[in-house]
């Protein structure tokens, strides 16, 4: 076979898309010397990806995510390479690629939530919202085959497109561990509390913030935010202005993965309060480094962590509040969830996410 693989996402900037894309293709090319791949990939991508094997090709491709040319150029780039089937990592395929195709579902945030969560104005949001909704709904229905990250938004599809359970398969993600990161110590002073990710709003990260300021007039403690400073953290940064956190609250911008592997190791707790998660990598991420995790209950959350977590509901600051006292307060506490935490993770591989995704490729 022939098959191409959307990894414009590739990537740190990618986010968690990126992760996926990322890791699932190193581990794809691990297992199948057989198959013939054209990996596409925008120039951040095309630098960093190394093919390892002579049947692994790349390809750049100058079509942002999103943007017009996505739509217009990208199928006839796809379409020169004869390509048997492609798997969009995402759910914005072009609407005129005609191929076969699979494609990954992450979650359905961009149809829950509203302009809140753009930078643009309500005419070209609206546009925008309206495309997105189009596109999505015409790759889940042409879509040969829909793997979705978790039960949850296995749920979320059939619910939303109404199309039938036999179309879709769950492959969980997993996490990452540099192997050659020993323990070391932050430079952080004080004890802190951690979030990694995005801003945008469904993360409730304006929530966390005020509930942080319960807890930190009593608590000699910091919140560590770590994520790209865009428009969204810019907003969080002049809030935590206004509650008088700044020099409780450290915005880190985006580090790198043994940096980051750092801040996991030495924080007292990964704190996640989204609203909704389609899988929820960083807490698994904060587990594999031996750092106790507090959740919101919302999405995928319950169903990926398991009893290795301490829950709250979301849309209730005193409970964040409670949560995170809890989890400070009890040393034992913590203690246990690192233990669920280290048992959890072995649930989770990259190899049994490319395997599962590889026979679905022979299977169509």
């Amino acid at each position: 076979m022939r098959i191409g693989l959307d990894a414009r996402f590739f990537g740190p900037s990618g986010k968690g898309i990126g992760r996926y894309t990322q890791q699932l293709i190193s581990e794809l090319e691990k297992l199948d010397s057989q198959n013939e791949y054209f990996v596409f990939l925008t120039k951040e991508g095309f630098d960093l990806y190394k093919p390892r094997q002579k049947n692994w090709h790349k390809v750049l491709v100058n079509c942002p995510p999103y943007s017009f040319k996505e739509q217009v150029v990208l199928p006839k780039i796809l379409n020169q390479y004869q390509l048997d089937l492609v798997h969009f990592f995402h759910f914005n395929k072009p609407l005129f690629y005609s191929g076969k195709f699979i494609v990954t579902i992450h979650d359905l945030i961009h149809l829950k939530f509203n302009q809140a969560s753009s930078t643009r104005s309500f005419w070209s949001y609206l546009i925008k919202h309206l495309v997105s909704r189009l596109v999505s709904q015409n790759t889940v229905k042409r879509g040969s085959k829909i793997i979705a990250v978790s039960g949850f938004v296995k749920k979320q599809i059939i619910e939303y497109y109404k199309i039938n359970l036999d179309k879709i398969i769950v492959t969980y993600e997993s996490t990452f561990m540099p192997s050659n990161i020993k323990h070391q110590t932050s430079n952080i002073k004080h004890p802190y509390l951690l979030y990694v990710g995005n801003a945008y709003p469904h993360k409730n990260l304006e929530r966390l913030l005020t509930a942080f300021k319960v807890i930190s007039a009593d608590e000699n403690i910091c919140l560590v935010l770590v994520g790209k400073i865009d428009y969204f953290y810019q907003r969080l940064q002049k809030l935590a202005k206004n509650l008088d956190l700044t020099e409780k609250v450290i915005f880190a911008g985006q580090v790198n993965d043994v940096d980051l592997s750092v801040l996991y190791q030495n924080a007292l707790a990964y704190v996640f309060p989204s609203l909704m998660e389609g899988f929820g990598l960083p807490g698994l991420e904060a587990m594999a480094h031996n750092c106790p995790v507090v959740s919101s209950k919302a999405g995928a959350l319950p169903e990926i962590y398991g009893s290795a977590a301490l829950y709250f509901n979301p849309e209730k600051v005193q409970e964040i509040v409670e949560a995170i006292k809890k989890i400070i307060y009890d040393n034992g506490l913590r203690e246990e969830l690192k233990k669920r935490g280290q048992a959890q993770i072995k649930k989770y591989s990259w190899d049994k996410c490319a395997k599962e995704t590889l026979a679905v490729y022979k299977k169509i």
